[in-house]
């Protein structure tokens, strides 16, 4: 089980990353992995803050989340030898500095500029350019600083996105349960409730998220990184990656669309509820209330790509039960089920 060792959430707490460093003995060189934005930051001021502790900062940028990325980012840590790696920016970033730094046998510091989705906790990195449509098995970080007056400035979609994807666990555990009863997959209590308390807490938020306030802000993010938990604790994604997961995955083999996960996968979890006669009409209201898309307009999807989508779903694990069953539903089927669920018209 991997668990994050430190987790400090609060405002204007960046500068704390040299201290983190120190504590856990990473001297001398670190690898920042930072996306082409860092959230508005300048090199300049990271390099400050470890120049208190007479640490050398050297930096990569990663444009995307491509197999291609994790070689040239271990490239560099073969190169560069830091004693950690830190990835600093959104959920793509992250997942770089997470598979590279894993596969080098480094710890990893996840500093998100942006709470997209749980990736900024869990062990689970989502990379592109592999046989593989959905997430590879990562490590979780060692530590996560959330700088909360630096994740507000991220754009707001960015943020309903992250909630989306913690409101789809709701669906996500519907379908590991389910998973139990017929295949007699493990199913632990602990991690689902777990991921359910942060679906629920987001849900009841609803409202108050829509005000980006550093309170609702917090919300989200405490929210995503109790799912990486969850994942970590149960030790594969399942309580955090149901159909609705899958949903996006084959969305994304057959288009080129630029919506983002969470949101994919909260309109997922929209048709994954009303399949499994769960309320799906209350995941649809709170992802309206927070500003999430809830149809293929909103997600800028042609229809049919929705409906292919949908009869691919039972492919992409496999070995993963869902509501979706073992064979699928036919195109007819999942039509019916996107226009009954006003996914598309």
């Amino acid at each position: 089980m991997q668990l994050p060792r430190e987790v400090i959430i609060g405002t204007k707490v960046l500068e704390k990353l040299g201290q983190i460093c120190e504590k856990f003995g990473f001297h001398e060189k670190v690898l920042v992995i930072r996306g082409t934005k860092m959230g508005g930051l300048h090199e300049k001021e990271i390099d400050h803050i470890f120049d208190q502790y007479s640490i050398s900062t050297y930096y990569f940028t990663s444009k995307n989340s491509t197999i291609e990325s994790v070689r040239s980012a271990e490239e560099i840590i073969a190169e560069k030898s830091p004693s950690v790696v830190i990835g600093l920016g959104g959920g793509k970033v992250i997942d770089v500095a997470k598979l590279s730094s894993a596969n080098r046998k480094l710890h990893f510091i996840s500093v998100p500029t942006a709470a997209s989705h749980d990736g900024i906790a869990s062990s689970q990195a989502s990379i592109k350019g592999l046989e593989k449509p959905y997430s590879l098995g990562g490590q979780a970080p060692i530590a996560i600083l959330a700088d909360i007056s630096l994740i507000s400035k991220s754009p707001y979609r960015l943020l309903a996105s992250g909630c989306g994807d913690v409101v789809a666990k709701y669906t996500a555990v519907h379908d590991w349960k389910l998973g139990y009863r017929v295949k007699g997959e493990y199913y632990g209590d602990y991690a689902a409730e777990l991921a359910l308390m942060s679906s629920r807490l987001v849900m009841k938020n609803a409202a108050v998220i829509k005000s980006v306030s550093e309170e609702a802000v917090r919300t989200v993010v405490e929210a995503l990184i109790s799912c990486g938990v969850a994942i970590s604790i149960a030790g594969s994604s399942r309580p955090c990656s149901g159909s609705e997961h899958m949903f996006s995955h084959a969305l994304s083999m057959i288009t080129s669309n630029t919506s983002l996960h969470g949101e994919q996968c909260g309109v997922g979890a929209i048709m994954s509820a009303y399949l499994q006669k769960a309320n799906w009409r209350l995941v649809k209201n709170v992802l309206k209330k927070i500003g999430a898309p809830t149809n293929a307009s909103q997600l800028r999807v042609e229809e049919k790509h929705i409906v292919k989508a949908l009869t691919m779903i039972h492919q992409i694990r496999p070995e993963r039960y869902t509501v979706f069953g073992d064979k699928g539903i036919t195109a007819r089927q999942a039509e019916r089920l996107a226009k009954r669920s006003g996914v598309i018209s």
